[in-house]
């Protein structure tokens, strides 16, 4: 089970909670008085609640409190349950209750839209248009603010912060910029209840909290971290406003993430957590923050955390799928490897119940303007648990050590990203971590470009597996969603394409054949090309799966199919697992 887009709105909690096994997923309302166990669970006349806003999406649904209703976005258009349901063909997200109005953005081929939807008449109003990109609408005591980017741009590059005067029924009078531009990132406006507006922005290098009144910006709890996530989605929350005027900030340095409280003096609290991931989804209950948190020994739970200082923290939700006394797991190190260009995070899984050395699978994170997970993690458990060791990379071009290191990739994607996972196989073939007749590299969407790419140059690798793979990023730069074409032309070096001919070692390519975010047709043509070549270890093409393999069926035989890849070459090369 899996949960998102965490809210509280009246003193209750609400979040989307997806099941793999299903498919579907659904939004459950939880309030303090009630058991953990008893939820509410709204079915939404069968809508699978979701958003595919700039593709990978946007805040799925709203909460009317007056009206007690649930609006939510779903596979069949926008539906606000009990109120109007409305289909069309654009692609709905982002979605924020304002009075009896559902402010949201919408998106076609054209561009991007931010409409107004009335509640109770289903009457729609166009308020903002755009070639471009539109995010995140905040109202407040008659202003409007928002995010917006360019068509040729990425938010975390390049995005502004807009104000505006906004009345329900009304036009938006008198825009302002006010943060953001060519070399900023403005992200995650929230207006306080003194008409303040706090908003997230990497001016000073990281993602830092700002506040903007009376025309004025200062910044609050600078800090060398980032508090902000990679805007995939539209309208992530890394902070939220308590009462007091406190705010619960959480922040990101490599892949640990922790949580402060800021108080009105500025002081910064550190709130003591369980968790080493936290997903960009913070809200509060009175005092108590909301979030979504994992640890590599802990699986995905939603928690309220008391910010007093009592250390007091209530599971209100958690996976099905924990952790038990017979279950070994392979808890990860973070090592830290400089080469001569940069100093690169690792996250080292050693085999569990095996000794050095060991096979190790090199495991580019996808994105790539993402970062290592450090959380529980089966798929990494899959292969400790059968003797490999697995090195999760963060490359240059990762998030989590500011902005300079995040565009450090850009123009370079193909190259310094290999040459970083090159360089941390060798380092620990170099101290005896591992053993050199079994050293792959394994990635997914990005991530499997980076694999395909390291497959072509000199290194230690003996077989690449690339799930969900690019293999063409000017080409995908046609074919990649509207809202990730930018992506490819900036982050592309010359030459990026990965040529059949110049492959030196086998391949693994598995791909969905409903992938929409990389189509599978440059797959099924490189596969084609590395058969004729004696280098395809195999094609396995999952038909009805899209970009993310992530339905059980799906992804037991992905993992089978890495697996039998591996013994494969560990039996051609004379070694075998360790016992």
């Amino acid at each position: 089970m899996s949960y998102d887009w965490l809210t509280g709105v009246d003193g209750a909690l609400h979040w989307v909670e997806s099941s793999p096994e299903t498919g579907r997923a659904m939004v459950v309302t939880w309030r303090p008085e009630q058991d953990p166990s008893d939820v509410q669970i709204s079915r939404l006349y069968g809508a699978n609640v979701g958003s595919s806003l700039h593709a990978y999406g946007g805040m799925p649904y709203a909460i009317h409190p007056s009206a007690g209703a649930v609006m939510v976005s779903g596979s069949t258009g926008l539906l606000a349950v009990d109120i109007a349901a409305t289909k069309t063909a654009h692609v709905y997200g982002d979605l924020t209750q304002n009075a009896d109005e559902l402010l949201c953005v919408r998106e076609d081929d054209a561009g991007d839209e931010l409409v107004a939807i009335d509640i109770l008449t289903g009457g729609l109003r166009v308020l903002l248009a755009t070639d471009g990109f539109l995010a995140s609408p905040r109202t407040f005591a008659g202003r409007l603010a928002w995010t917006q980017w360019g068509r040729g741009a990425m938010p975390w590059d390049s995005s502004e912060l807009w104000v505006a005067e906004y009345q329900p029924g009304k036009s938006i009078r008198r825009k302002r910029r006010i943060a953001g531009g060519p070399d900023e990132s403005a992200v995650q406006p929230q207006w306080n209840v003194d008409g303040a507006l706090y908003f997230l922005s990497d001016r000073s290098g990281w993602w830092n909290l700002y506040r903007w009144r009376d025309g004025q910006t200062y910044e609050i709890a600078p800090m060398a971290a980032e508090c902000a996530a990679a805007p995939w989605e539209s309208s992530y929350s890394n902070y939220v406003l308590l009462p007091g005027q406190r705010i619960g900030l959480v922040f990101q340095r490599g892949p640990r993430f922790g949580l402060i409280v800021v108080e009105p003096d500025g002081h910064m609290n550190p709130v003591k957590l369980p968790y080493t991931a936290i997903k960009p989804h913070v809200a509060a209950i009175d005092n108590r923050i909301a979030l979504i948190g994992a640890s590599p020994t802990r699986p995905q739970q939603i928690a309220l955390v008391s910010t007093d200082g009592s250390e007091n923290l209530e599971v209100v939700r958690e996976s099905a799928v924990g952790v038990t006394e017979s279950v070994s797991i392979s808890v990860p190190e973070i090592i830290q490897v400089a080469s001569q260009e940069a100093d690169l995070t690792v996250l080292f899984y050693p085999p569990t119940g095996k000794g050095d050395p060991a096979p190790l699978i090199v495991r580019p994170h996808p994105g790539p303007t993402y970062h290592s997970d450090l959380r529980l993690d089966w798929e990494v458990q899959f292969f400790t648990s059968r003797g490999f060791a697995v090195a999760d990379v963060d490359y240059r071009g990762s998030t989590g050590y500011g902005r300079e290191f995040r565009k450090a990739l850009d123009g370079e994607w193909g190259r310094l990203d290999v040459e970083d996972c090159r360089y941390v196989a060798m380092h620990l073939l170099a101290t005896g971590r591992v053993c050199p007749g079994g050293v792959f590299i394994s990635g997914a969407s990005a991530g499997g470009f980076t694999a395909l790419r390291a497959a072509c140059e000199e290194g230690p690798f003996l077989l690449a597996v690339a799930r969900s793979a690019i293999v063409d990023p000017v080409r995908w730069m046609t074919t990649a969603p509207r809202f990730q074409r930018p992506h490819a032309g900036i982050l592309a070096s010359d030459g990026a394409r990965v040529m059949p001919d110049r492959v030196r070692c086998p391949v693994l390519l598995i791909h969905g054949d409903r992938d929409d975010v990389a189509p599978i047709d440059d797959v099924t043509e490189l596969a084609a090309a590395l058969d004729h070549r004696g280098l395809l270890a195999g094609m396995l093409a999952l038909g009805g799966v899209g970009h993310y393999i992530s339905t059980p069926a799906a992804l037991s035989a992905a993992l089978e199919a890495e697996l039998q890849a591996y013994l494969e070459v560990i039996k051609s090369s004379g070694h075998s697992l360790p016992e």
